[in-house]
């Protein structure tokens, strides 16, 4: 397997048999959480281990170095970014929740005017950005033909002065930012990649494989990086290239499986963009549009339309979910009435997504696990004494002792 540059993909997709439309992955997803919300380093090191133990369920390139790709999603480290732009930048950042941060996939020759564009795009939106940082990164650990597509990473800060007396604006604003960074500098040429832009998840991910991705990035192995959860992915490119965008998790989701219906569901969603409105976005709802994005694979249109229907369309995450991969309900005599009804209203509104699929998907507040309605890809969590949950696509991941075990149960959805 060799990585493709964009021009040698652009080649193929319109010279050879490969069609990127077609792409599918089947992966390793895992988490580990406190259902009482409280952060520790042993998240992080138990988030690792279940990551590093799921190598199998990931591919690596010929020079056996080089991952498919692998990442975690975490709970925003307040403490440890506050502590770090005070020590490098000289900035006090905002309390907690009245901030937004993100990692940015740039590149060299852009850098500065994707920096500048981003700026202006913030300010569009009524924001501003308090810091641009430089993550420590170690290169040395990854393969030559994950090096030569190896992007400039940045993270980024950005707040608002209604952050505090109108927060469900905040959160508006940050995805109208999050969306027009990648549509809009795409049009012009400019390479920025947002793998996350949010007041409470983090996402790190790179083209890795297992072992590289905590070695890849000093901040995970710092002992004051403290999370309350940790979603994992390691990704297994069945018949698609693997890039550094593409590694998992997304910005709420991370996906073992594949989506069969996937061209009828953007079909169905572009042309529902024709008839939206939205009382919160108004006339700024077109430029959330296209809401599932050009050269994606079913993960990431997943997650595009995931979002779209949480930070746009007012839903819990939980209801989301269930919205685009809804259980086979219409004939389940031991489901209840009320949750019935949701999926009836659920119905009229979105089609299901379908196919062989375990999702699992955070926003800081919920976190959770969902399977397509033909239960085709497994899933098994333990909840243990110590309020720890973890939930794998298989068992072994972690050394549970059995005796902590309070409950442990195949799939789950909290």
């Amino acid at each position: 397997m060799v990585i493709l540059t964009k021009d040698q993909q652009q080649d193929s997709a319109q010279n050879g048999l490969w069609l990127p439309q077609l792409e599918r992955d089947a992966c390793g997803v895992g988490f580990v959480c406190s259902v009482k919300g409280i952060p520790s380093t042993k998240i992080m090191s138990d988030a690792r281990t279940m990551l590093e133990r799921m190598a199998h369920r990931g591919a690596c390139g010929c020079d056996n170095d080089s991952g498919d790709g692998a990442g975690v999603l975490t709970a925003i480290p307040d403490a440890f970014y506050r502590k770090l732009i005070k020590e490098q930048e000289g900035i006090d950042l905002p309390p907690f929740g009245q901030y937004a941060t993100g990692i940015l996939f740039l590149e060299d020759e852009s850098y500065k005017l994707a920096k500048e564009a981003f700026k202006d795009l913030a300010l569009s939106c009524e924001l501003d950005v308090i810091a641009w940082r430089k993550l420590g990164t170690n290169r040395d650990c990854i393969g030559e033909e994950a090096k030569k597509t190896e992007p400039l990473i940045r993270q980024v800060f950005v707040t608002a002065e209604y952050a505090e007396s109108n927060p469900e604006k905040f959160e508006r604003s940050i995805y109208l930012l999050r969306k027009q960074a990648v549509n809009n500098m795409a049009k012009q040429d400019v390479v920025c990649y947002v793998c996350s832009l949010s007041t409470s998840t983090i996402v790190y991910k790179g083209q890795f494989n297992t072992q590289q991705l905590f070695p890849y990035y000093d901040d995970l192995t710092n002992p004051e990086f403290q999370t309350h959860l940790a979603l994992v992915h390691s990704r297994f490119s069945t018949n698609t290239f693997p890039s550094w965008n593409r590694a998992q998790p997304n910005r709420m989701l991370a996906h073992n499986g594949e989506i069969n219906t996937l061209r009828g569901n953007i079909n169905l969603m572009h042309a529902r963009e024709g008839v939206m409105k939205s009382k919160y976005y108004r006339d700024d709802l077109q430029k959330l549009f296209p809401i599932v994005e050009e050269g994606l694979t079913d993960s990431g249109c997943l997650d595009n339309v995931l979002e779209f229907l949480v930070r746009a369309g007012n839903r819990s995450l939980p209801e989301a979910a269930m919205t685009m991969v809804p259980e086979a309900w219409e004939k389940d005599d031991d489901m209840s009435s009320e949750k019935k009804h949701f999926y009836r209203w659920a119905a009229m509104s979105m089609e299901p997504w379908d196919g062989p699929a375990l999702l699992a998907f955070s926003d800081g507040r919920y976190i959770g696990a969902i399977l397509d309605r033909n239960g085709l890809r497994p899933a098994r969590y333990y909840l243990t004494d110590d309020d720890h949950l973890y939930l794998s696509s298989e068992v072994g991941v972690n050394d549970i002792e059995i005796g902590t075990i309070v409950k442990k149960v195949r799939i789950f959805l909290v």
